[in-house]
């Protein structure tokens, strides 16, 4: 099996599902000094996000948009839960066949490719790709003219996202018709669906429905243009776990396909990013550094902005924090006002600010839960401090 094969480099420890707070304590002790933080995986959660995804999508296959944490135990395992995989770019296409996963399994799901990008995907047969402009239908048709297409039309109403798409990506509805007559009857390419993206972090589910009845409509201007029947409906993402949401918005999608698209051929696709990584992942990090002031203490640790906690992809609401004291019996009771800071020269490398902790000392650990998500792979090397190597530890969580 391919998970076999990848996690053969590294020990899944299995662990009772309350024993991950030892776990950490174990590892930091043992393998690490402060200055190194740490991942935890957990693979029993994938699991339960795979089941909880097909109860509630039985009829829609996930595409693992591998931008959003490109960790090869987590695409393996996944793949291994039946996932397939949406690939923006040359090198996303590469981590996933590096691990033995069949071109057929990507979609190229970036509406606006460069050239080397194209011909590469030609090259290793990855033949599905989205597209929004008559320039993209050029570059397909010279690079790589056997490539089945999406067209990625503009949700209607992206407000009800925390990060809206719809600015960058995405044909308007008058735009539908000629892009259309141009890539199958001009370019003689294949476009053989639809695809919207309604914006990261879904907050309203009736924004699906607007994005669904948009798409029956293109099917209707591809129908009109006499164009070979279109069967792929790709929903796009938006989609947390954690939260009942995810319920309610499996249900209007479900709702909304039976009332706009009864084919029974249909097949229905999803590029769902933080559903499956973001609970999975926990982030372990030391204090490095302490400073009192009155009431309030500063400190520092081993992570910051240039590595897990990126602002412009970091949600802070969404993570959970806990100091941890490495020795249990040394856990101070008093609650300081307190700050946490990263660890560069920059002022701005800010993690957390006025929050409330017990006092912690030096080499004790801060943990931060539900970082899975646009996390570990959008650090950098920024001020010396390397952020893109950050070990991950894997371990399976039992129900016991």
């Amino acid at each position: 099996m391919l998970l076999s094969s990848v996690l053969g480099k590294g020990h899944v420890h299995q662990i009772p599902k309350d024993g991950m707070t030892k776990f950490i304590r174990s590892v930091a002790e043992e393998k690490h000094e402060a200055g190194q933080p740490l991942y935890v995986l957990d693979l029993a959660t994938i699991e339960r996000l795979m089941d909880k995804w097909n109860h509630s999508f039985p009829n829609v296959k996930p595409f693992y948009a591998v931008k959003c944490n490109t960790e090869p135990a987590l695409i393996t395992k996944l793949a291994n839960l039946g996932a397939n995989f949406d690939c923006a770019s040359l090198v996303e296409i590469d981590s996933v066949l590096s691990l033995g996963i069949s071109p057929n399994r990507i979609i190229f799901a970036n509406p606006c490719k460069a050239i080397s990008h194209i011909k590469h995907a030609a090259a290793v047969g990855v033949n599905l790709t989205t597209f929004d402009s008559e320039v993209e239908v050029d570059k397909i048709k010279k690079w790589h003219p056997q490539c089945r297409l999406l067209l990625r039309i503009k949700a209607p109403n992206d407000s009800g996202t925390m990060r809206p798409l719809g600015k960058k990506f995405g044909v308007l509805p008058e735009e539908i018709e000629p892009l259309l007559n141009y890539a199958c009857s001009v370019a003689g390419l294949k476009v053989v669906g639809v695809s919207f993206h309604v914006g990261s972090i879904a907050q309203d589910p009736t924004i699906y429905r607007e994005a669904i009845a948009n798409a029956r409509a293109a099917f209707d201007v591809a129908d009109y243009l006499g164009i070979p029947k279109m069967q792929i409906l790709n929903i796009g993402g938006g989609f947390r776990s954690s939260t009942s949401l995810f319920e309610e918005i499996a249900g209007v999608v479900n709702e909304a396909v039976k009332d706009y698209f009864p084919d029974p051929n249909l097949t229905m696709i999803a590029e769902p990013g933080r559903f499956f990584p973001e609970t999975a992942f926990t982030l372990v990090t030391h204090v490095i550094g302490k400073r009192v002031r009155g009431e309030k203490i500063e400190y520092w640790i081993d992570e910051g902005i240039y590595g897990s906690f990126r602002p412009t992809l970091y949600n802070s609401c969404f993570v959970g924090i806990k100091p941890l004291s490495t020795k249990a019996s040394e856990e101070s009771s008093q609650i300081c006002e307190s700050t946490i800071y990263g660890p560069s020269c920059d002022s701005l490398d800010e993690v957390a600010v006025d929050i409330k902790l017990p006092e912690l000392q030096l080499d004790d650990l801060i943990v931060f839960y539900n970082m899975g998500a646009y996390s570990k792979y959008v650090g950098s090397k920024f001020n010396g401090f390397d952020m893109l190597s950050t070990p991950t530890y894997l371990v399976s969580t039992n129900s016991s």
